[in-house]
């Protein structure tokens, strides 16, 4: 997935990803869990989710889009004051709970996040063909070296059913890609099956997500 067709998604607003409520896992399954929360919370690939928001209010979080519109949507939407300011070839969007580093995800550099305990990632590894996830997971590996832990959310259908994003990431891939990690739980299973998944119905024989928790 190259920039232009992103920057295209944003610029005609088909972002059938988006979802317009906190994603209904995340309350459930973050109660129950423990991290480091003296430290920041950072959610790569943000987009304007408003997990964010409900983020917010268990610690500092920072995200990482590649969008300028996705950044100012998420911002004046919710009527929100922010501040930006460029660093390198990024723009820092600044606000007292929620900053958003806009620009190449593949370029940050762990001096702009600081330190992260928690990682979210809701949409991002699934956002992403094959080729591009190792990739991602490098970088994440770069950018947060731990002692951190990750909520990831997965999702698995039949591929040949349908072309991505989003892509289908087995159970399988996602414990060889982070084959580095001290543990992998899986915490939840959905069945999606004839629902919709965001703004968007697919028309697939077996849609599920599912919910990791990975620290290292």
């Amino acid at each position: 997935m190259h920039a232009e067709f992103w920057h295209h998604c944003w610029q005609n607003q088909r972002i059938g990803f988006h979802q317009s409520d906190v994603h209904p896992l995340l309350p459930v399954v973050l109660s129950q869990l423990f991290w480091d929360q003296t430290k920041a919370i950072f959610v790569p690939l943000c987009g304007k989710s408003l997990d964010l928001w409900w983020l917010s209010g268990r610690g500092q979080v920072i995200g990482a889009e590649l969008s300028e519109l996705a950044c100012q949507q998420f911002y004046q939407e919710q009527r929100q004051p922010y501040v930006v300011s460029g660093y390198k070839e990024f723009r820092h969007f600044s606000h007292q709970n929620v900053a958003i580093w806009q620009g190449d995800y593949f370029r940050l550099e762990p001096s702009q996040l600081g330190s992260i305990g928690l990682i979210y990632d809701r949409a991002a590894l699934i956002a992403l063909p094959a080729p591009m996830r190792f990739e991602y997971v490098r970088q994440l590996k770069q950018l947060c070296q731990g002692p951190v832990s990750l909520l990831l959310l997965s999702l698995e259908y039949p591929q040949e059913e349908m072309s991505g994003p989003p892509f289908s990431v087995a159970e399988q891939e996602i414990r060889q890609l982070f084959d580095f990690a001290s543990s992998i739980e899986l915490l939840a299973v959905r069945n999606l099956t004839g629902r919709p998944f965001a703004q968007r119905q697919f028309q697939v024989s077996q849609l599920v997500e599912k919910a990791f928790w990975i620290r290292w």
